[in-house]
């Protein structure tokens, strides 16, 4: 659901983004006892694996791909939607630079999609959800995937109104085209969320929140997350995702090109040119380690004086 340059006009660019700027200084503030201590590099594989996550386009229906939007596993393995907005607009920023993927005039817009909506609607969602099931923690990977799963449609229908706002697309067309690719595209965040969830519970608990994390025992998740980025990431269905189906079908995706802000990156499109499947892995495990290094720095600088 990344945006690129081009589908927003400039006034909504602007909005997005001072509204981005706004969540994310929020964020910055409210989100100091989730970074602090052992946690900090906790954030800082957890941006690294939703990063690694998102190379993984899986196919939905009607040649459509998707992929992970992560900001409901965020919020709760962090702890805090605070948390979680940071996480995720630390994702999308690197995406942008370093990769090409999503527009930079946009960024405000995607990261208010995803980072903020998306990510406070799946925590919020969990949170009642739980409450339903009985509060266990043991139906927190159930509350979490369900969460996660519809927690992907506002993001959608945020994006539909950029859209529409911008003159990009008649609302009649692409509001409903945006729902509804994106329900499905919403059940593999929810499978992905609550499967991650689930196996933490049984082999990593302490990385839950309510716990403290452990300083022992981080080999596994790292070398898995950089695996995920280095080999899985090879695996991605080639299919457009949901919004290029969106734009192809209703005829505006040539606006991509034609505003289209070149960033110099020898990794854009996640590879590097001539270098086929070993670029791609390369570019992954390179953006996994700046995320993690990102995240965890960032931890460092915002922490509380007493962490």
């Amino acid at each position: 659901m990344h945006i690129p340059d081009g589908f927003v006009s400039p006034p909504v660019a602007a909005v997005t983004s001072l509204a981005t700027v706004a969540a994310v200084a929020l964020a910055l503030g409210r989100s100091r006892d989730a970074l602090g201590g052992r946690r900090a590099p906790l954030v800082g594989l957890t941006t690294a694996f939703i990063f690694a996550a998102q190379m993984i386009n899986f196919p939905v229906a009607g040649g459509t791909s998707g992929h992970l939007l992560g900001g409901t596993l965020a919020a709760i393995v962090l702890g805090s939607p605070w948390a979680g907005t940071l996480c995720i607009t630390t994702v999308l920023l690197i995406q942008a630079v370093l990769f090409a993927d999503g527009g930079i005039t946009a960024l405000g817009a995607n990261a208010l999609n995803m980072a903020v909506i998306g990510v406070w609607v799946g925590w919020g969602l969990t949170q009642v959800l739980q409450r339903l099931l009985g509060g266990s923690k043991g139906r927190l990977p159930l509350a979490a995937g369900i969460a996660a799963a519809l927690s992907v449609i506002p993001a959608a229908i945020a994006c539909a109104i950029e859209l529409i706002l911008s003159g990009t697309a008649p609302a009649n067309l692409v509001l409903p085209a945006m729902t509804g690719v994106h329900i499905l595209i919403g059940v593999g965040e929810g499978i992905i969320t609550g499967g991650v969830l689930a196996y933490l519970a049984n082999v990593r608990p302490d990385l839950l929140p309510g716990e403290q994390p452990q300083l022992r025992g981080w080999l596994v998740p790292v070398v898995a997350t950089f695996l995920v980025a280095g080999v899985l990431s090879l695996l991605a269905s080639g299919w457009p995702d949901g919004l290029e189906r969106v734009a192809e079908d209703l005829g505006f995706i040539d606006l991509a090109e034609i505003v289209r802000i070149e960033v110099p990156t020898p990794f854009a499109d996640y590879g590097i040119e001539g270098w086929g499947a070993i670029g791609t892995s390369i570019a992954g495990i390179v953006g996994t380690a700046v995320c993690f290094g990102v995240a965890f720095g960032l931890s460092q600088l915002v922490k509380p004086n007493h962490a």
